[in-house]
């Protein structure tokens, strides 16, 4: 029996309007050489379209329960790779051919830990274009100062420029979510190197108590609370402040200055 909605406790919410999935193709500026990474491919709807305009699809789907449709959906492309597994826990950084683009529906519990991990896991990713929640759409490229700042819109936005946002209906999901929905795109302007794991547990970290001022976010997480106040001096900030009062680049110099 083909499956007609998506299992609210994985997240799945199946695209069911082909109008999106033409929205997303062109913000995800698709090419007959790319390779895209899809993460949720539910029924097969995008993944086709994406196959019919990409040199190569990996389609990654945790539901072992879509795996007959998909197969029979797919069945005769050699150009797609359908792999049944967590994408949290597959090394896609193995995948071969490397993705160069990464256009998904992703799955609204997983969305925001697949795209800071693919920021440095995925190093030949050169554009994203993905269908999150709306509140995790605004928070990817908040500014400072705002609720929706947080440790994903630092990650993000040193890795990459937004492209291109696109508001969704609730309508083009079965079964409709219960929240509001939007594409977003955004192109990598820098690459990470050894640099970016402690940058991003300090960033993380920074954040995980949002009440509490940097310095004592940061004592929380076991570092040295005179060392942090000492590179805030450097910095000319005050020890009182948060978080959430930085720019992006400042998170860079202050682990510059805690190195």
């Amino acid at each position: 029996m083909k499956p007609t909605a998506g299992r609210r406790e994985l997240g799945q919410h199946f695209l069911a309007d082909v109008n999106i999935v033409a929205v997303a193709g062109r913000m995800a500026e698709l090419g007959s050489e790319d390779v895209v990474l899809e993460v949720g491919p539910g029924l097969g709807v995008l993944t086709t379209f994406l196959a019919d305009r990409t040199r190569h699809v990996h389609a990654i789907e945790i539901d072992r329960s879509l795996e007959p449709n998909l197969r029979e959906v797919l069945a005769g492309r050699d150009d797609v790779n359908l792999v049944i597994d967590d994408a949290l826990r597959h090394p896609l950084a193995e995948l071969e051919p490397s993705p160069t683009k990464f256009v998904s529906n992703l799955p609204y519990n997983v969305a925001t830990p697949l795209v800071v991990e693919s920021l440095d896991g995925l190093p030949s990713l050169e554009l994203w274009t993905v269908m999150v929640q709306r509140e995790v759409a605004d928070r990817l490229f908040a500014v400072p100062g705002t609720k929706s700042y947080g440790a994903v819109s630092v990650l993000v936005q040193l890795a990459a420029e937004k492209t291109g946002f696109h508001p969704v209906s609730r309508s083009v999901f079965r079964p409709p979510p219960n929240v509001d929905s939007a594409l977003v795109s955004f192109r990598r302007t820098r690459s990470w190197g050894p640099d970016y794991p402690p940058l991003k547990d300090l960033v993380q970290s920074a954040f995980a108590h949002r009440r509490k001022t940097l310095a004592n976010s940061l004592e929380l997480s076991g570092r040295d609370r005179p060392r942090v106040e000492t590179a805030l001096d450097a910095m000319g900030l005050l020890p009182t402040i948060r978080a959430e009062q930085l720019a992006p680049p400042d998170f860079v110099m202050l682990a510059e200055h805690l190195s």
